[in-house]
């Protein structure tokens, strides 16, 4: 199973890729808003497992 932070870069990586290859720019930029939120959610998630870990 593909871990909850690693598909969340992964969704990022391909709203980045949809959004160099759209020629809308309005489009673009949706897709780039995108992939800032997976990425914002993944670090999110990265940083609580990291404090529950420090806490025991």
């Amino acid at each position: 199973m593909v871990k909850e932070t690693k598909f969340l870069r992964n969704q990022a990586d391909k709203a980045e890729r949809i959004a160099q290859a759209v020629t809308d720019v309005e489009i673009s930029q949706r897709y780039m808003s995108m992939a800032r939120a997976y990425r914002s959610q993944a670090d999110i998630l990265k940083a609580k497992r990291k404090a529950a870990k420090k806490r025991g």
